[in-house]
């Protein structure tokens, strides 16, 4: 458990500080982040509502407890890395302009898996399973 732990919370600090990395400026609308919109056909409006909602991403999968508000953050995170590969590669660039963005990617996946292999490992713990003989049925019900 607590090598899960350990793995889990260096994955995943890296995995929102990449994506707070990446948010910040869009919120900001630093000339780079607009001059990057512009280069693969988006435009900059959008920017803000980006940065924003990689904010609240990163802040979802930092704070304990939400687990469905969670599942949600990683997602939208991971389609944020999906669409702006996508993106970037449909608009003609090297494969060096699109390529690292995968690292970032396999990183959000495995803060994930490693956020459900906790979750499996701390509810493993403390529940047992009952027992056909420790369980009765109410009345008028039986057990198949």
């Amino acid at each position: 458990m607590k090598t899960t732990k350990i793995a889990y919370w260096i994955l995943t600090g890296l995995f929102a500080f990449v994506m707070l990395g990446s948010a910040v400026p869009d919120i900001l609308m630093v000339q780079m982040a607009a001059d990057g919109f512009r280069e693969i056909g988006l435009p900059t409006y959008l920017l803000p509502f980006v940065g924003i909602a990689k904010l609240l991403g990163v802040i979802a999968i930092l704070v304990p407890g939400f687990p469905r508000l969670k599942e949600w953050a990683y997602a939208g995170l991971i389609y944020d890395l999906l669409g702006a590969t996508y993106s970037i590669y449909s608009s003609g660039k090297e494969a060096a302009n699109w390529l690292p963005i995968t690292f970032f990617i396999a990183l959000g996946f495995a803060s994930y898996f490693y956020y459900h292999k906790r979750l499996k490992a701390g509810k493993a713990e403390p529940d047992r399973k009952p027992t056909d003989a420790s369980v009765s049925a109410p009345a008028g019900y039986a057990f198949r």
